[in-house]
């Protein structure tokens, strides 16, 4: 099999699992009587990727080769997601949240290492075929949205936001690539001076661009931007679904089928990786970051004042500003690390990068979110369902108001005095 296929598919199951219930597990907890707690399942995925990525990153330089690692990774992550489905399954509605949220953070600590693992094992196989990265990966990658669009649909289209479907769906495909990773090209282990030290691995060098002002304010601004980066997927489900619960809007397609109504957000994610490279020239490293921003005060704006009636096209518009939000500041961010730092602290630097955005700003943001949700909000029954009902406009207002605050501040005290802001 052509070596791009066989790593576009690798990327695919690499995402389908993810996606099989990160958009959709707030409201399955909620219809768990737990809608209070659905930011702790959330935010332990920033608390594991804090320090597990460069746990089992050491492991598969020095010891166990990278795609074994993925292998290994996804196995364990796919049996503790089948313990997580088979104890809710059984336990019905006398789950104790100890108990499954217990199970469920052990399979995220197994599997979140796996998003850099499967691309070292893209980059180290197209390195071995004398390939460009730079030209060959973007493609390759997309086949992983495409993977987590896809089992969105299929958990939506067979029923399962509200059960543990989701948990099984995600199980299943992480046994697929435990299996299909014996395929994948072989990776070597690092040997002597080649091994990177327990400092570099946990990027701890990085840290000596706090130092640095211009470093030191950019990275705290991507701790404070982070904070936005997992609220609508912690919660975008359960409130578009809490319209269910009012007679006018039961029946509307956006209700009914609201994991595709959110796929757009990924699908839209996948068109605006293709406009960043004519923003960054246009308009400056500095200006890109400052659209995302503002893109995340109307991402959160739309949510305030749209329905699924009449108002369904401000969720849409929602989730098409989702792609600016999530690409550009990511991008672009990226980008200006690479720029602003020296080639020896350079993967120290963009993991210090993702640990303040996707470790540190995601779960304060998550766990903040819901605080606040839960003051605003309360749970209802109708029927058998469960829904979260209350002032969702209140949340989302202070949302966007909160993104908003950063982007004024970001625009007013961001000086990066360098050719990346021209």
């Amino acid at each position: 099999m052509n070596l791009k296929v066989r790593l576009a598919l690798m990327n695919f199951l690499e995402f389908a699992a993810w996606g099989a219930y990160l958009t959709s597990m707030g409201r399955y907890i909620g219809q768990l009587g737990m809608g209070d707690s659905i930011g702790w399942f959330y935010s332990v995925q920033g608390v594991v990727s804090i320090f597990m990525p460069a746990l089992v990153g050491i492991i598969a330089d020095r010891w166990i080769p990278a795609q074994r690692t993925l292998g290994l990774c996804h196995l364990l992550a796919g049996l503790f997601m089948f313990a997580t489905a088979y104890y809710a399954i059984s336990e019905g509605a006398n789950v104790s949240f100890s108990i499954l949220f217990s199970l469920y953070v052990l399979s995220v600590a197994f599997y979140m290492p796996t998003l850099s693992i499967s691309n070292s094992v893209a980059y180290t196989g197209l390195r071995q075929a004398n390939m460009d990265i730079v030209k060959d990966f973007p493609p390759i990658r997309v086949f992983g949205t495409v993977g987590f669009i896809c089992t969105m649909w299929l958990v939506d289209i067979m029923g399962y936001q509200t059960n543990a479907g989701q948990f099984i769906t995600s199980g299943v495909v992480s046994i697929i690539l435990f299996l299909y990773s014996f395929t994948l090209p072989s990776c070597p282990v690092s040997k002597g001076a080649e091994r990177q030290s327990f400092i570099d691995a946990f990027g701890l060098r990085a840290f000596a661009l706090f130092k640095e002002t211009k470093m030191a304010v950019f990275f705290l601004f991507s701790m404070l931007l982070g904070v936005c980066l997992q609220i609508t997927n912690s919660f975008a489900n359960p409130f578009i679904n809490s319209f269910g619960y009012f007679e006018e809007f039961a029946n509307t397609f956006a209700v009914q089928h609201t994991n595709i109504i959110i796929s757009i957000s990924q699908i839209s994610e996948t068109c605006c990786i293709l406009l960043i490279p004519f923003f960054m020239k246009r308009y400056g490293i500095k200006n890109v970051m400052l659209i995302a921003m503002c893109a995340w005060v109307l991402r959160f704006g739309f949510f305030a004042i749209g329905n699924p009636g009449n108002g369904v096209w401000m969720f849409i518009a929602s989730m098409i500003v989702y792609g600016v939000a999530f690409d550009f500041f990511n991008i672009s961010g990226s980008l200006f690390v690479d720029q602003n730092t020296d080639s020896n602290i350079r993967s120290s630097a963009q993991g210090l990068f993702m640990l303040m955005t996707n470790g540190v700003g995601a779960t304060i943001g998550t766990i903040s979110a819901q605080q606040i949700i839960n003051h605003y909000t309360h749970s209802a029954m109708k029927g058998d369902a469960v829904f979260t009902i209350g002032d969702w406009t209140s949340c989302w207002y202070i949302f966007a108001g909160y993104a908003l605050f950063i982007a004024v501040c970001f625009a007013l005290i961001f000086r990066p005095a360098n050719k990346t802001n021209e």
